[in-house]
């Protein structure tokens, strides 16, 4: 199967791929309701890096993913993403980031097909860039004309990540993403992350569940208490 096509191509105005660095936090807290959801993370995060974010319920894990796709504000420190200083102007990273949570944000009256195509709309990708998603995902022809209500959890999961395909986000913030699938959906899943950031797009993979590659994920990162407890490097012979 050919290569993820996800990175944007570069103008000379395109300063947000500039830097190596996609994700740069320093000392960042972002209170939710009075309370510091994160309260002084430092992370730096390489383009093309596959980095699984660990840490029991309630440690922060999806408040990072949504600070890094501008939907929450930065209460203190600094914060960049592809170049993007979230705290001036964090609505101008939404081009660049794709944040795909628990619910999948698909349409269940919508084919699988018609999902794609409906990201496809939105941001003006041609016909064959829904198809060329489809096919990379592994999403058949019967698959893709079946109403997401009745797709498996495994199904679901493909079907979003087609559409991050479709839109060549350069960075993947997904919530959860093992979550409900099998054994074999789960490794498939793996994969399909390893192929994106060798394409380019760096991803970056919440779970509460601290042994579930055995130890096969490229980097782990673990939040406790809102801040970054510790960062272990890729292990030797990690699929990327």
């Amino acid at each position: 199967m050919r290569e993820f096509a996800v990175v944007q191509t570069v103008t000379t105005n395109d300063t947000a791929a500039t830097n190596d660095a996609a994700i740069l936090l320093a000392d960042v807290v972002v209170a939710l309701g009075g309370f510091p959801a994160l309260a002084g993370v430092n992370l730096t995060v390489q383009r093309g890096e596959l980095v699984a974010l660990r840490g029991a319920n309630g440690t922060g894990k999806s408040t990072l993913l949504r600070l890094c796709a501008g939907l929450v504000a930065l209460s203190r420190g600094s914060a960049q993403v592809m170049n993007v200083d979230l705290a001036s102007n964090r609505a101008a990273v939404r081009p660049y980031v794709g944040l795909l949570g628990h619910r999948n944000g698909l349409y269940a009256d919508l084919t699988a097909r018609e999902n794609v195509q409906l990201t496809a709309q939105l941001i003006g990708a041609a016909g064959e860039d829904v198809d060329d998603a489809l096919v990379r995902l592994k999403i058949d022809a019967r698959v893709a004309a079946t109403r997401t209500r009745s797709l498996s959890a495994g199904q679901r999961r493909r079907t979003a990540l087609a559409s991050l395909v479709v839109r060549r986000a350069r960075v993947w913030l997904l919530d959860e993403p093992h979550a409900g699938l099998d054994t074999a959906a789960r490794k498939e899943l793996d994969q399909i992350l390893c192929e994106a950031t060798r394409a380019g797009a760096t991803v970056i993979y919440t779970t509460h569940e601290v042994d579930r590659a055995d130890g096969e994920v490229p980097r782990t990162v673990t939040l406790a208490g809102g801040v970054v407890a510790s960062d272990r490097a890729a292990t030797r012979g990690a699929p990327r």
